[in-house]
């Protein structure tokens, strides 16, 4: 028995071409270790940030061979391809992981527009220009900080899922009653956002004064202070003492060293 045309639904038409780009649309391609955009693989070479990476890619001073790029969504092979900036080619630098013992006053940039002193200051003795700091510490605080030139080292120990545990020892004025270390450790609200800990917990106190240690997995922008200011304690010091396993240690003030190769593995390097 022969079908009757008339109840076939109608056939699809072919899909056309992407018109808006004048050519069919690709798929995305994913990132695997020899292949990335061209931002991506001026980070992984630690030349600059993905972000600065753009910007010389706008202003045409990177090229991939002898083809000048203007688009940042080109795609590298970093086991072939050779790229150049202002006609110098890229290589792949040595990795570098330092931490410093932040002093009191300095900033966390490279540069900074008001012209205060800035961490890198600290940093003259090594080849820092293309070194980054890991996270940041306010001007008024001191303590441990990382520099490398790793991003994935970098963006691994600033991601929140990784949850990385960061220790600060906090002088503050007076003494604290259990019951306002517990609200601190169930956490506050300031200013609509919601701020917690690991932990907080008394070390020591004095008639004037006391010390906290604070234990954070979150990096929120004046943490501690803002926590602290919640309940009405001034802060007087707030040094972080710990990333992860590796500790400030005894590292003189001021002072940057290499971190040793059971350092890097501690924290997943």
């Amino acid at each position: 028995m022969v079908k009757n045309s008339r109840n076939r639904p109608p056939s699809r038409p072919a899909k056309a071409p992407d018109a808006r780009r004048g050519r069919q649309a690709q798929p995305r391609q994913a990132e695997t270790g020899k292949r990335a955009t061209l931002p991506r693989a001026l980070s992984k070479l630690g030349f600059c940030s993905r972000g600065e990476a753009q910007v010389l890619i706008a202003e045409g001073r990177v090229r991939l061979g002898s083809r000048l790029v203007t688009d940042p969504e080109t795609w590298v092979d970093l086991a072939a391809d050779v790229i150049f900036v202002d006609g110098k080619r890229v290589a792949a630098e040595k990795r570098l992981y330092l931490m410093l013992n932040k002093p009191r006053g300095l900033v966390t940039t490279r540069h900074d527009p008001q012209g205060r002193p800035t961490v890198f200051d600290c940093l003259q003795q090594v080849d820092a220009t293309h070194l980054s700091a890991v996270g940041r510490l306010d001007k008024a605080s001191e303590g441990l900080l990382l520099f490398t030139n790793d991003t994935d080292f970098a963006n691994r120990l600033m991601d929140p899922k990784t949850h990385v545990a960061k220790t600060y020892h906090v002088q503050v004025e007076g003494q604290v009653d259990p019951e306002t270390l517990a609200r601190l450790a169930a956490g506050v609200e300031h200013k609509g956002e919601f701020l917690s800990a690991e932990r907080v917990t008394l070390i020591r106190e004095g008639e004037k004064n006391s010390w906290l240690e604070f234990v954070l997995t979150e990096g929120k922008n004046r943490q501690i202070r803002r926590m602290l200011e919640v309940e009405g304690i001034p802060v007087l010091r707030l040094i972080r003492i710990a990333i992860g396993r590796l500790e400030l240690g005894t590292l003189e003030k001021g002072a940057v060293r290499e971190l040793t190769e059971a350092e890097l593995r501690g924290l997943g390097g």
